[in-house]
């Protein structure tokens, strides 16, 4: 099935997003009206960001089901990969990657209106990515941050990420067989590209990394752990961990389910899209509701609301 396939009333179309001269590829859908914000939605390694626009089962995509519930949605080739890759011939560390996309979001938002802002919604090595550009002093504009497929310790010896897609790690990305419709892994193949070598270099080093980046997120951040995932732990001893490293004013942990480490290509994607944009939702009312407050944005669009989200912490 072609990706460009989409929900009646939605188009889902292809996206050059310029990070000062470095193109970032992707995907973007729009809502008929103005946004009420938008959605970036950021890959995991060895992947595209076609990752974000599964259509082996109607209501798979989260650009589809987004933008029908009035989000902009860009799901963006990470640094290194797509369009990028020339840039970085070897790949890019997650500091850099963390520059170009915040470049990149920039330029978009001088161009487009982004509604009440950006909500990043990251899954595995993107997530990593996504803790890196909330941790950035531009972070502070995001409304919110939703993460699955990663905690700060592995459950397999990172080193086996030099055969990231070989049959001996092929269960960790996808579990059981029957947790995916059928028709995904022949639609998956031209998502799957390799890792490129200083990603798989500096996963290493994610384990030290996690506390110091935790520590410098401000806005509220949610995880999701699937049922049957082999790449990281995620037992209540690994989440109070994470949770006493992380400053977010708000941390929520859920676990997804019926599904395997890639869930939004899996039976369970909608759900899961559907319970990360109630976590958004959740993020606008907070910072339209705070009063005074004065978050720093990134955008100028007539969808911009004012405040900034200071929820008590769930610790």
């Amino acid at each position: 099935m072609n990706l460009t396939d989409t929900a009646p009333g939605v188009r889902v179309r292809d996206i050059v997003l310029d990070a000062d001269g470095i193109p970032l590829s992707g995907l973007i859908a729009l809502p008929e009206a103005p946004p009420r914000a938008t959605v970036v939605a950021v890959h995991g390694g060895g992947m595209r960001a076609g990752y974000f626009h599964g259509l082996s089962h109607c209501g798979q995509s989260l650009l589809n089901l987004a933008a029908s519930l009035g989000y902009a949605v860009l799901a963006v080739d990470r640094p290194g990969y797509g369009m990028s890759a020339p840039n970085f011939p070897k790949g890019a560390t997650l500091s850099e990657q963390s520059h170009v996309l915040h470049t990149a979001l920039d330029a978009y938002a001088r161009e487009h209106d982004t509604g009440a802002g950006i909500f990043l919604m990251a899954h595995s090595y993107g997530g990593k990515l996504a803790l890196h550009a909330a941790a950035d002093p531009r972070g502070a504009a995001f409304l919110g941050l939703d993460i699955s497929g990663i905690s700060h310790r592995y459950a397999v010896d990172p080193a086996r990420l030099d055969d990231f897609h070989g049959v001996k790690t092929w269960p960790l990305h996808w579990g059981r067989l029957g947790l995916y419709p059928p028709g995904t892994f022949s639609a998956a193949k031209p998502l799957v590209t390799p890792m490129p070598p200083r990603e798989a270099q500096e996963a290493t080093r994610w384990a030290q990394a996690f506390p110091g980046l935790a520590a410098r997120v401000r806005v509220p951040v949610r995880f999701t752990f699937a049922e049957h995932e082999g790449w990281w732990h995620h037992d209540e001893d690994t989440i109070a961990s994470m949770r006493a490293h992380l400053a977010s004013p708000r941390v929520v942990f859920d676990r997804q389910p019926n599904a395997g480490h890639n869930i939004s290509l899996g039976w369970a994607a909608r759900t899961y899209h559907l319970r990360a944009l109630a976590f958004a939702e959740e993020c606008l009312l907070d910072r339209e509701l705070t009063p005074g407050g004065a978050a720093p944005a990134r955008t100028t669009g007539p969808g911009d609301l004012p405040g900034t989200a200071r929820i008590p912490s769930q610790r």
